[in-house]
């Protein structure tokens, strides 16, 4: 489990490390402000940044012999106490690193495994960030300055001349095993909710986007939820799901799912499956962008890789182009032909989200199926349950009860099979 050590009273001092190579999505540069932002989220001070342009990252050492030299000449000057590299590095290059610097060697995904174990707050979320920490740590456990007491394994006993390395391999398989074991039927359950949810009719939308893209104050701002809002990488993990009514009363479940990031670690998806599947399962995605950021439509081609990763590419989508506020007019241009009919808001003052409303419907709607229905005056009910979970185009008092013309989300058709009636009946 990636454990940030300091050798002093003050927060740990850290020189950043990003090999450029050809195919990289991002430049040097960019990556590592998002470097410097997570690392200031996990409360490390950056007192450097080396990069190199490879044509490969060195398979042993990372970056070139001779730029770790450089490095290890100004650590007296630089003082610092760490080096956190840009990508996931193999256990071979973590290990040289640590004997040619001398200090603690972190990497990318060690540092996000860190800020999530600090912000994981449910039971759910402490699970999944637990087995993506252990999964990580597993293939680099070498016996050297490995704290398993703060692990939280099991077993205490060795058998009959296994080594401590072997032993503690072991007990991180077993404790590997509980998790998973946990963590299925964590998702079990979510897989129950989400049946009951479609049986209910009421559509889901999934809110998605890049860490700090603003998903939270805009769940904030539609829903009246208390979920934490900080102008910080991955305030909030656990998932948030809340009944919002649109425009015309139509009722929807909002989920705010985890933020994602460019080199989101393998592990982390896979510990998280349980919580990602809330996306699989939606009616409707809502991509919330951060306008304001330089690279914001690169954060939302990392978001789209992800939701092709989760095999929901298909799934319609809604993009809201949020603070606006803080966004150059000629940036916020680019974007708008960038995006397929995005929808402009400030999520924070409430900007746009009156028209964010109304695309939110027209988007919920156009799934729907048309009906007419003939529902008796001692189903009253059923009347009500169509207008807060369909959408009434006409409604007529007959003598034999109620007759609306309307839609209905797919899923709640069939609580209505027995009323059908008219032209439209079973369309």
């Amino acid at each position: 489990m990636p454990h940030l050590t300091s050798t002093s009273q003050q927060s740990l001092r850290a020189v950043l490390l990003a090999a450029e190579t050809d195919d990289s999505g991002w430049s040097a540069d960019q990556s590592l402000a998002e470097l410097t932002r997570l690392a200031a989220t996990a409360g490390i001070e950056v007192v450097g940044k080396v990069t190199q342009h490879l044509h490969e990252v060195h398979p042993r050492s990372y970056l070139g012999k001779g730029k770790l030299q450089e490095l290890k000449a100004e650590k007296s000057s630089l003082r610092f106490d760490a080096v956190i590299a840009d990508d996931e590095l193999r256990p071979a290059q973590q290990h040289f690193l640590e004997e040619v610097l001398d200090v603690q060697v972190l990497d990318r995904t060690a540092l996000i495994l860190h800020i999530f174990a600090q912000h994981a707050r449910t039971r759910e979320g402490r699970l999944q960030v637990e087995l993506a920490q252990y999964r990580y740590r597993l293939p680099r456990l070498s016996g050297r300055g490995v704290e398993l007491s703060r692990l939280g394994g099991g077993i205490n006993t060795r058998g009959p001349g296994e080594t401590k390395l072997e032993s503690d391999r072991r007990r991180m398989r077993h404790r590997i095993s509980e998790l998973e074991h946990d963590i299925e039927r964590v998702r079990e359950t979510r897989s129950l909710q989400r049946r009951q949810r479609r049986r209910s009719g009421i559509p889901v939308i999934a809110v998605v986007g890049y860490t700090n893209a603003g998903k939270s104050t805009l769940m904030n701002r539609l829903t009246g939820a208390d979920v934490l809002s900080s102008d910080q990488l991955f305030a909030t993990l656990d998932p948030t799901t809340r009944r919002h009514q649109l425009i015309n009363g139509q009722e929807v479940l909002l989920t705010d799912t985890v933020g994602f990031i460019q080199k989101l670690p393998t592990d982390l998806v896979a510990a998280f499956r349980a919580t990602l599947e809330e996306i699989t399962e939606a009616d409707l995605i809502l991509h919330v962008v951060d306008a304001s950021h330089a690279q914001a439509d690169e954060q939302a081609d990392a978001v789209e890789d992800e939701l092709e990763e989760l095999g929901v590419q298909h799934t319609r989508r809604l993009t809201a182009l949020n603070k606006i506020d803080k966004a150059a007019p000629e940036r916020l241009a680019a974007l708008n032909r960038y995006f397929d009919a995005p929808v402009c808001i400030s999520a924070l003052q409430g900007t746009g989200v009156e028209n964010l409303e109304e695309q939110l419907l027209n988007a919920v709607s156009a799934q729907f199926v048309p009906v007419t229905v003939q529902i008796p005056y001692g189903d009253a009910d059923l009347v009500n349950l169509f207008r807060s979970r369909g959408t009434v185009e006409t409604e007529d008092h007959i003598a034999a009860g109620t007759l609306i013309t309307g839609k209905l989300p797919p899923g709640l058709v069939q609580s209505f099979k027995q009323f059908l009636a008219g032209p439209k009946a079973g369309a």
